[in-house]
């Protein structure tokens, strides 16, 4: 599903202060030079799936001479986010042609079997990792312009003259992060499966911050401000960057657009401006990045600028209530997001949503001291929690349903428990009843599976909380993850909201909030 820009008229306002903060706190990249580890060969297993079935000793990349239709896989062995120099040389008579050669980039081993020929999604196919290259002089130095998110590069020669072989001497990386996993601690335990997880999680957090926290380095490289969140959340954990979030703050505050409303996602390039797309849930959630940061930091100025901001967004989703007093039915737009599930009616977590984020302008008006908003924002959640009950709960099921056609799902409940609409005991008692029944409308990426999580602590199922974090992360990593993914459904592994997992992003940070659980609720 494209995205849909729900405003009828598009107006970008700039803070310049705000903007000029933003750009005192960009941060410098750290560069490491990183080598290939390793040569492989693949092939297809029983399930379809590839797999190395050889290996070679990187000694032996010269020794090769590339010949039209041959190729060499080399193995980084682990994802990077960088620039690759190509050191290409040839064997044989003088060049009499130039060399054509495919390069593909793959953050995990069944992109390289991929058929990107006919890739026919909605997102852009200049999303795929690949370059076509002439080179007419051998030897050369090539470093490519593009940088790129992989672990795995194919390079395939697509045509030399029969008087000579390509020769790769050698293929090293300049991997760019605006930090070094080396800061972050080990966590203290025992498990194998939880420091790999943990492992990960940082991995994952690292490639995608960058100039900002960018959603994923292959694909969208923006700042969307869902993902913002929960990646600010990881990060207090592990990298203790409190710039960064600070600049990300400043920098969607700055760029506000009609009545005061928050974009979903800033681009960064040519320039930083605002995405014309706006988000219900998104944009609601601001109010608790600010309230995390300032928790994380007690920067006093900082909450005094993004406040009213922060509460905006509060006022602005107060505006689509109906005269119910609950949020209509936008079945089929793409306005609020919640989660990736195919066919999932958003409409109860959209009501859910503003009502855990007015818990969040309440904490903020408390270290205000805003009284009045105070008041108002009280008042006006019972009110909500009371719609939300009469118009969305069903007593038959002990579920709450959304949309027209009373669905069920996973998302519904766990929102609903995170925007605290029961007390505590019959949150859990949800909770755990949404377990039980499995509702055929799930999670599918680990954004909504954070906010299971959560609302499992939040209940007091701190246990099972651990034992869903090792099934569903842990059972990433047994399936090659070495950076979390964006999507990962146990239940159909190669879903692609877009049309082919070819453009699906392996190295997303809004999967990393393992590390987050972990340093905060078990290991600390």
């Amino acid at each position: 599903m494209a995205s849909v820009c729900i405003l009828d008229e598009f107006e970008v306002h700039k803070n310049e202060k705000f903007l000029r903060i933003a750009e005192e706190l960009k941060p410098e990249l750290h560069t490491t030079d990183i080598l290939p580890k390793r040569i492989i060969k693949t092939a297809e297993n029983v399930k379809s799936e590839l797999e190395v079935c050889e290996e070679e000793s990187l000694d032996k990349l010269k020794e090769k001479h590339l010949n039209a239709g041959e190729s060499v896989i080399l193995d980084f062995g682990n994802h990077h986010v960088g620039y690759v120099t190509l050191d290409l040389g040839s064997f044989g008579s003088h060049q009499d042609a130039p060399a054509y050669i495919y390069l593909k980039f793959a953050e995990r081993l069944d992109e390289l079997g991929a058929d990107t020929d006919t890739y026919n999604g909605w997102i852009s196919k200049g999303w795929i990792q690949e370059e076509y290259l002439h080179v007419d002089v051998l030897p050369t130095k090539l470093k490519l312009p593009r940088r790129y998110a992989f672990r795995y590069l194919e390079i395939r020669v697509l045509a030399v003259s029969l008087k000579f072989s390509l020769v790769v001497n050698e293929v090293k990386a300049e991997s760019v992060s605006a930090v070094d996993e080396k800061e972050v601690s080990m966590i203290r335990t025992e498990e194998e499966l939880l420091k790999k997880i943990d492992e990960v999680s940082i991995r994952t957090l690292k490639n995608c911050m960058q100039l900002v926290f960018e959603d994923g380095p292959k694909r969208d490289r923006r700042m969307w401000l869902g993902d913002l969140r929960l990646q600010a959340r990881a990060n207090y954990k592990t990298f203790h960057n409190t710039d960064m979030v600070k600049r990300c703050l400043y920098l969607f505050g700055g760029l506000t657009f009609n009545e005061g409303k928050l974009a979903a996602c800033l681009f960064l390039e040519p320039e930083i401006e605002p995405d014309d797309t706006y988000l219900f849930d998104y944009a609601l959630l601001y109010g608790s990045v600010l309230l995390d940061y300032y928790r994380a930091t007690r920067d006093e100025e900082t909450l005094k600028d993004l406040y009213p901001i922060a509460i905006r967004q509060i006022e602005i989703g107060f505006t689509y209530l109906n005269d119910e007093g609950i949020v209509p039915d936008h079945s089929g737009e793409f306005w609020c997001f919640v989660d990736w599930g195919e066919g999932l009616n958003t409409q109860a977590a959209s009501l859910a949503i503003l009502i855990y984020s007015m818990r969040y302008g309440i904490r903020l008006a408390e270290y205000m001291n805003d009284k009045k908003t105070i008041q108002w924002l009280t008042e006006k959640m019972e009110i909500l929690k009371q719609s939300a009950v009469e118009h969305f709960w069903d007593d038959e099921q002990k579920l709450f349903v959304s949309g027209a056609e009373r669905q069920v799902s996973w998302a519904t409940q766990v929102w609903m428990v995170l925007a605290r609409v029961f007390d505590k005991e019959k949150n859990r008692e949800l909770i755990l009843h949404t377990i039980e029944v499995n509702p055929r409308i799930r999670m599918v990426t680990p954004y909504m599976y954070h906010h299971y999580i959560d609302a499992l602590i939040r209940s007091d199922e701190k246990e099972r909380a651990l034992d869903e974090m090792r099934r569903y992360w842990g059972e990433m990593i047994h399936d090659g993850a070495d950076t979390f993914w964006e999507l990962y459904n146990p239940y159909n592994k190669y879903e692609s909201p877009y049309g082919s997992v070819a453009v699906n992003s392996f190295c997303h940070a809004w999967s990393c909030t393992p590390t987050y659980f972990l340093r905060k609720f078990y290991l600390v």
